[in-house]
């Protein structure tokens, strides 16, 4: 396996992070996980922007420009011949000696990459899952894709212990999103889902289901759901960069509509599907 380490492509055993890397002692830094389908890159464009957005964010000035990071990471692929899977990045305010304050100008970002297993999820996609619920007692910078994971690692492991595929997070009885995830009720055709602030991480998953939506007649509506409302819900999924168009048939004991995957999420898992193939195929192997 070869990974890009600040524009170099070293084997897996010439990686070192030094001990005192910022992203190793305080979690300072983000990342992103770009899915890689038939040897080609979906949605690069909403991933390096959304990447350059959260380095920016938490005060991180990166080296690289979106088209040399972009290069890097296809050069990347070449090398390791990923045909199906993921791409990891993420990069560190770099390293210092250990102190809150940031370090002085001369401490270089890290920045590293390499690829991750991805597959489809397709039993989940073909049956639906459960979620659980639980509060959301995470930070409110959530839209920024951070390294301080912590808070949804607890939650999706909490879930995972009440026998659910993932947890649904609420504040204060609000539902926000999911801990690797994002939440969509629907209800007489539209689609409900948190407004894309601070409190939710606007998944690119979710950016592309938005565009879908408008661009099929099916209404979009960026409101707030309650827990409480979960009942009246005649459907609802989850999408992610993994996960893609999930649906989910059970929060907890309770049921949602009729207990199976409903008509709105098949056709956005179908449209989705499509999307994928097509963004996909123009990119030359």
């Amino acid at each position: 396996m070869y990974i890009l380490v600040n524009g170099e492509y070293k084997k897996r055993d010439e990686v070192a992070i030094d001990l005192e890397d910022r992203g190793h002692q305080f979690g300072d830094g983000v990342y992103e996980v770009i899915r890689v389908y038939d040897g080609a890159f979906f949605a690069m464009k909403e991933h390096m922007e959304r990447f350059i957005r959260s380095a920016e964010e938490i005060k991180i000035d990166l080296p690289y420009t979106i088209g040399e990071l972009t290069g890097q990471l296809e050069e990347l692929l070449r090398l390791n011949k990923t045909e199906d899977g993921g791409i990891y990045m993420q990069v560190t305010r770099g390293a210092a000696a250990r102190k809150h304050l940031f370090p002085g100008k001369d401490t270089r970002p890290e920045l590293t990459a390499y690829p991750i297993p991805c597959s489809k999820p397709a039993k989940e996609q073909e049956v639906g899952i459960s979620l659980s619920l639980l509060e959301d007692v995470r930070w409110l910078r959530c839209d920024i894709k951070s390294l301080n994971l912590l808070g949804n690692v607890l939650a999706k492991q909490e879930a995972h212990d009440r026998g659910a595929y993932e947890a649904l997070l609420h504040r204060s009885g609000m539902i926000t999103e999911g801990s690797s995830s994002n939440f969509y009720g629907v209800k007489n055709g539209s689609v409900f889902t948190h407004p894309a602030n601070n409190l939710i991480l606007n998944g690119v998953t979710r950016m592309k289901v938005e565009e879908l939506c408008r661009q099929n007649g099916i209404e979009f509506l960026e409101e707030r759901l309650s827990t409480e409302g979960l009942v009246s819900l005649d459907e609802a999924f989850i999408t992610s960069t993994t996960s893609e168009v999930i649906p989910v048939i059970k929060v907890d004991e309770g049921k949602i509509g009729e207990g199976i995957p409903g008509p709105v999420t098949r056709k956005l898992q179908k449209l989705f599907d499509e999307l994928i193939a097509k963004e996909t195929k123009v990119v030359e192997k």
